[in-house]
């Protein structure tokens, strides 16, 4: 039974899966799949990988997948959880981890604030919050996620020197994303050009089209600062 948490807003499904996509749904998902925890269940993250990983690492609504396919093969040695409710993206990750190989990849096919509570003080290393839904109108805006409690439980999982990587290419979320940001006196601006990715940033779908279209996407960075 699903307990009752936070509101989702945002699309499930989209156009049906290829054959593959629907194989590797049944087959594949099953064994990568976080439950949901009931109220009051606590997770051992390194427990939900078949080798402990040295760190553990968070990307938010992982889209199609391709960011945190190319994360999970870069550090073999991490475990990294994916949280994302649309199937189809879903279906595009499972086929990157499929063809990769990739086996320190765990995910979370629901919404990820509500995996939040069961997980440990400072167990995140890094955390990616990569081009999210904009929610650009005014009456939306506490939908966004970077604000708020999302924020709260943020700033209590990620460890002391943990990184938060967020990108965007609305201008809305961009003024929103800073200033909610900066308002926070438990994270450090380490951005050195918000223009400018740092090395281990591999470009998505998401920024491609948002290039494609004339429209300039911002990454920003930010460290957890010692409690």
């Amino acid at each position: 039974m699903i307990h009752e948490g936070p509101r989702f807003f945002g699309r499930r499904r989209g156009k049906a899966l290829r054959a593959t996509g629907r194989s590797l749904v049944e087959t594949l998902l099953p064994r990568l799949t976080i439950g949901e925890p009931r109220p009051g269940d606590s997770l051992d993250p390194g427990g939900l990988f078949d080798v402990p990983p040295k760190e553990l690492w968070l990307e938010v609504g992982f889209g199609g997948g391709e960011h945190l396919a190319w994360q999970a093969a870069s550090h073999p040695d991490v475990g990294l959880i994916g949280g994302e409710v649309f199937l189809n993206g879903i279906a595009s990750l499972l086929g990157h981890i499929d063809r990769q190989a990739i086996e320190n990849v765990r995910i979370f096919a629901e919404d990820v604030r509500r995996l939040f509570p069961a997980l440990p003080d400072a167990c995140l290393r890094r955390v990616f919050v990569l081009f999210p839904d904009p929610w650009p109108k005014k009456r939306h805006a506490e939908r966004r996620f970077i604000g708020g409690d999302n924020l709260d439980q943020l700033s209590r999982l990620m460890a002391d020197g943990a990184e938060l990587r967020i990108a965007t290419d609305d201008e809305t979320y961009k003024a929103w994303a800073q200033s909610q940001m900066a308002a926070r006196a438990d994270f450090e601006n380490v951005t050195v050009d918000p223009l400018v990715k740092v090395e281990d940033w591999p470009a998505t779908r998401y920024e491609a089209k948002a290039r494609e279209q004339g429209r300039q996407p911002i990454f920003l960075r930010y460290l957890r600062k010692p409690r």
